[in-house]
């Protein structure tokens, strides 16, 4: 019987491997990369072409790249990224800076996001007066931090507002469906990543039944961050069903780096009183419904009252300057309610197009501020020399620093350079831990148990200087509790990372990181 069978089981696993190949090749993302491929070698082909022919167009090229690099020197960017630029310049040399000019930080690349207006804190303000002044009188040893938001980004601080901590995603999911469906006047969602599944399809019953009512629903998603997971006129399809939709930054496979500014953002609003951020995604993945790389570890957090206002704040201006319009009745979108809370919440946000690098200065202030301890979960890891001098210093000051990376990795390339970082590290004082279970996807940091970031920030040159991305900062209370006893808990499940395992790390793994280490400011 099942030797009759066999043909036609092969049969079925024949045009599943087809299927599979032809959704590869002709998938949105494959197609995209093979038109940059193409542009890429069609440049150097034309330059090699011209080379010989046209003797002084070597020469003017070796005069831009002099220029360029002297450029870059002079420019404010960080170190590490001018340098990864240099080093390209040099080896490409004459074309290397063709290549700056296309996919480098210039205001040629900026100029087509740089017109995101800034959040005037007076506006977000207008219905509660925020804990700015009160936190810093408070807590004194916290005022640089809270201050810096609240100045540069606009972000005031909070009390009044309750604060919910998930150590998973699926209770959060859950948490969140019940919420959505207490909506009477509006939603907004911001999501790096969606995909058709169990979650999201949860969800999409939801808002498709809240459209219908007449709230007002509006979802934005990154296209890259989505590249293979919708079609790319899905939009098109949740405006069909009453849902208001944006494609954030949408991707055209040119050469160029503004595909690079991707919103990495995760904000759900719900009629201005309820918001929740974190790490999690709207994918089966995200809540374990869905096994790809082990158990997979998320957070999040769910505000209730004033503290939703920052939240609210940050979708809106995203939306605003991607659909081209002004909300001038922000006060119409800002909490009516307040909550009992027991500590301080400021929510806040990052972006690539200003002059400050809001997230790093964060975790910064959090690591040489710290007395104790410092413990921090991140996917990724791909330090520049201030977050690695940071971490370093304080370990070697006698604070307890940890840090929680995955067991089983998403991106190998990636992982390679994580684990470059471990014997500088550790020979510090740093105890590295990776997650045994699976993937450890949350985004945290704690500092004596008194502060806490909850976001969407990997400790990578991606979150701190291409991405839009966006944390709450907890002071004191019990959600930074939660977090601290939340890592505590990951690392007893996890392995540490010794000087012994060090040792037997494969040299060609090492020498491998190394090199792609030069090129991390551009992964």
């Amino acid at each position: 019987m099942q030797h009759h069978n066999f043909p036609k089981k092969a049969k079925k696993a024949g045009q599943k491997v087809r299927r599979s190949v032809f959704s590869f090749l002709f998938n949105r993302l494959t197609i995209s990369a093979l038109l940059i491929v193409l542009q890429l070698a069609l440049m150097i082909a034309s330059f090699m072409f011209l080379q010989g022919r046209i003797k002084y167009l070597y020469n003017a090229l070796r005069i831009v790249s002099f220029l360029v690099i002297i450029w870059l020197i002079r420019k404010p960017d960080n170190p590490a990224y001018k340098i990864s630029w240099i080093i390209i310049i040099l080896v490409l040399s004459p074309i290397g800076s063709l290549f700056y000019l296309f996919w480098g930080n210039t205001p040629f690349n900026r100029a087509r996001l740089i017109k995101i207006r800034p959040i005037d804190v007076t506006r977000i303000e207008s219905s509660h007066p925020s804990a700015t002044q009160e936190l810093c009188t408070h807590s004194p040893r916290h005022r640089r931090n809270c201050q810096y938001l609240h100045n540069v980004v606009a972000m005031p601080a909070w009390k009044n507002t309750s604060a919910e901590y998930f150590p998973v995603g699926e209770s959060m999911f859950e948490c969140m469906l019940t919420d959505l469906k207490q909506a009477k006047h509006f939603i907004f969602m911001e999501f790096f990543i969606i995909d058709r599944g169990h979650m999201w399809d949860a969800i999409l019953d939801i808002l498709y039944e809240k459209a219908a009512e007449g709230v007002d629903v509006r979802v934005m998603y990154d296209d890259v961050g989505c590249i293979s997971k919708l079609p790319h006129d899905y939009d098109e399809t949740l405006e069909r069903m009453g849902i208001r939709a944006i494609r954030f930054n949408r991707f055209v496979p040119m050469l160029n780096t503004y595909f690079n500014y991707r919103d990495h953002r995760k904000i759900c609003v719900i009629d201005g009183n309820v918001g929740y951020t974190g790490g999690i995604n709207l994918a089966d993945e995200y809540i374990n419904e869905k096994q790809r790389f082990g158990h997979w570890k998320d957070t999040g957090v769910k505000l209730a009252g004033n503290g939703v206002a920052n939240l609210t704040a940050l979708f809106l201006q995203l939306w605003d300057f991607s659909v081209g319009s002004t909300t001038d009745n922000l006060s119409d979108y800002l909490p009516t309610v307040t909550a009992p809370s027991d500590g301080y919440v400021q929510a806040f946000a990052d972006s690539p197009l200003d002059d400050y690098n809001v997230s790093e200065t964060v975790f910064l202030n959090i690591i040489n501020n710290a007395t104790r301890s410092v413990y921090i979960t991140s996917p990724y890891l791909a330090l520049d020399n201030e977050m690695i001098t940071a971490l370093c210093n304080a370990a070697e000051s006698g604070i307890d620093v940890r840090i929680v990376t995955p067991g089983i990795p998403d991106k190998k390339s990636v992982y390679l350079i994580t684990r470059s970082y471990y014997a500088q590290l550790i020979h510090a004082g740093v105890r590295i831990y990776e997650y045994t279970p699976g993937f450890i996807h949350a985004k945290m940091i704690v500092a004596d148990n008194d502060i806490a970031v909850v976001g969407t920030i990997n400790m990578d040159f991606r979150s701190f200087y291409l991405h839009f991305e966006c944390g709450a900062v907890f002071y004191d209370g019990s959600v930074v509790h939660k977090v601290y006893s939340d890592i505590l808990e990951t690392i007893d499940q996890s392995e540490e990372i010794d000087e012994q395992w060090i040792r037997s790390y494969p040299w060609i793994k090492s020498i491998g990181a190394s090199l792609l280490s030069l090129l991390i400011p551009l992964m």
